[in-house]
């Protein structure tokens, strides 16, 4: 008889996944990690790798992957499951409308200092040129989203950071809108303004140990302000009293456990009708307050 020869069977490679089978494990895979909204970052992860628009991602969802992209998609999944927060992955992020430029090194913008911007316009809607201040800019998000709300304003934004400053020219730059960027601290001197607007840092020391691991990822200056979280704030408020005309507002964004506290101190300041407002959860995140009017700033010795 004569040999019988035998080969091993050939692995089968198995079929590219489509897009939607990639955006489920992708999804899988955040959700795994503890991430917030899985399902809506995978799929910003999945278009930024793609180089895709959402129109266009969908369309599609039933087409296989392409290649070159997997290799950048699964560094960055595995980069967000850690803990990096999606905008330094990507590099930008959306606020109130407008696409920012992002980096390490400089504080990123929240969803909730939208509420911050819409609080502030409300402020100076009926106002004509309004003169506005932003300050610890830093990407330029609150000044820039104001500017684009409100062209004829005259927006300032201050930051003690050359990389902020830098950051936030930038995405000025790019997004055609002209604000006034000053170097310094708090409000660097500037006087005659309509309205202080800030988010400052404002965590209590204490809050370092359930920080969620994105603020590792953050400029800790960015952050923490002492043991009540308003070592930045009350110098502000100081500061603000002499730098807004009389009647003019100050708007802070802060912790909700510190915002209470700090509205009673701005009582005993001087400044008049102040409060806190909510934030989408109904938390007191938000404080206004006015500057005295003009009788009243005489009787401080503001005026």
């Amino acid at each position: 008889m004569g040999a019988t020869s035998s080969s091993s069977p050939r692995a089968v490679k198995p079929p590219p996944r489509t897009r939607a089978e990639l955006l489920s494990e992708l999804t899988r895979r955040l959700e795994e990690a503890g991430v917030a909204a899985p399902e809506a970052e995978a799929r910003a992860l999945a278009q930024a790798a793609l180089g895709e628009a959402p129109e266009v991602f969908f369309a599609r969802l039933g087409e296989p992957a392409p290649e070159k992209a997997l290799a950048r998609l699964e560094a960055w999944c595995s980069r967000r499951a850690a803990g990096e927060p999606l905008g330094l992955i990507l590099g930008e992020v959306a606020f109130f409308g407008l696409s920012l430029r992002v980096r390490p090194g400089v504080f990123l913008p929240r969803p909730e200092t939208e509420g911050l911007v819409a609080l502030a316009l409300e402020r100076f809607a009926k106002k004509r040129a309004p003169r506005v201040l932003d300050v610890g800019t830093g990407s330029g998000a609150i000044a820039l989203a104001l500017k684009h709300a409100r062209p004829d304003a005259q927006v300032f934004a201050s930051d003690p950071s050359p990389e902020a400053l830098a950051l936030a020219r930038e995405n000025a730059r790019r997004l055609g809108l002209r604000v006034t960027l000053v170097p310094g601290h708090l409000t660097a001197g500037l006087r005659g303004l309509d309205l202080v607007v800030a988010n400052p840092p404002y965590l209590p020391e204490r809050y370092r140990e359930e920080a969620p691991p994105e603020l590792a990822y953050e400029p800790e200056k960015a952050l923490y302000a002492g043991e009540e979280g308003l070592d930045v704030a009350r110098p502000l408020a100081r500061e603000a009293l002499v730098a807004l005309r009389p009647g003019g507002a100050l708007l802070l964004e802060l912790d909700p456990t510190n915002a209470g506290l700090l509205a009673r101190e701005l009582v005993g300041l001087g400044y008049r009708g102040v409060c806190t407002l909510p934030d989408l959860a109904g938390r007191p995140r938000y404080l206004l307050a006015h500057a005295p009017a003009p009788e009243a700033a005489g009787e401080l010795g503001l005026a």
